[in-house]
């Protein structure tokens, strides 16, 4: 048998996604615990791929790199004129 009284509470919590969905676990956590991706929404779960970008960081990589591909294309067409 355990020794008691060293061992953390372990309770039913509540774990809210981003989705929407939500489930109880047991957990020594107090509280609720929020996540971003859960088995219900995960590519790897769902075999759907979805981009999840918080930040806006995909679309400042794109913007970015488009720049420099557009400035690489007319800097090879007035090469070849």
């Amino acid at each position: 048998m355990p020794k008691e009284g060293i061992h953390p509470e372990y309770t039913l919590t509540e774990v809210k996604c981003a989705c929407g969905n939500h489930f109880q676990t047991r957990s020594t956590h107090k509280g609720e615990i929020h996540v971003e991706i859960c088995s219900n929404c995960h590519p790897f779960f769902t075999g759907k791929q979805r981009l999840v970008d918080t930040a806006g960081r995909v679309e400042r990589f794109r913007q970015k790199y488009a720049k420099s591909d557009a400035g690489k294309a007319d800097a090879k067409a007035a090469a070849t004129k």
